[in-house]
């Protein structure tokens, strides 16, 4: 499945977005005020220099005891940013966010300009049904395999529900 078919990618609100020169307060205080968990650093041209997620605010301002209304975001953002194009793979980026632990994908578009940003979050609401999908096909097999074990669930189930009635009848 490709990113742009996702109904959170199409659905998402606009990423936010400072310019490096923005004070980690002004910005911190911008996340808060619309319940964002990052916020993308972008340059003159409108492209990504780097991006500020909450985590970079607790490690590297919180952690440090350093006051944000002096801090600019250009000192503390991340600036190897990983970017998505809209026509990725989006299990090949779940995976890659998973295994290199990070949170946050901008998407751009061919110019390298910023259209969305998901988090792993917007990836659960895939992974979940995908899971719970594969659970059921498994169990389905293993019990249709083993029919011994089948049987003893039925017994075990109908013995529970028998079990009450017969001490009614002492």
């Amino acid at each position: 499945m490709k990113i742009r078919d996702r109904i959170e990618y199409q659905r998402k609100l606009k990423p936010l977005t400072a310019h490096p020169d923005m004070t980690v307060s002004a910005a911190a205080k911008i996340m808060d005020e619309r319940n964002f968990g990052s916020i993308v650093v972008v340059n003159e041209s409108g492209g990504i220099a780097g991006i500020v997620t909450e985590r970079d605010l607790m490690r590297r301002i919180v952690a440090k005891d350093l006051d944000g209304r002096k801090v600019q975001l250009s000192e503390i953002m991340t600036t190897n940013v990983r970017v998505a194009h809209a026509e990725d793979n989006l299990v090949d980026w779940l995976r890659q966010m998973s295994n290199d632990r990070f949170r946050h994908l901008p998407v751009v578009d061919d110019d390298g300009r910023l259209i969305n940003v998901l988090s792993q979050g917007d990836f659960v609401s895939y992974t979940w049904p995908e899971l719970l999908n594969r659970v059921k096909e498994n169990t389905v097999a293993s019990f249709g395999s083993n029919s011994q074990f089948v049987i003893i669930i039925i017994g075990v189930l109908i013995y529970s529900l028998l079990l009450p009635f017969a001490f009614n009848l002492f």
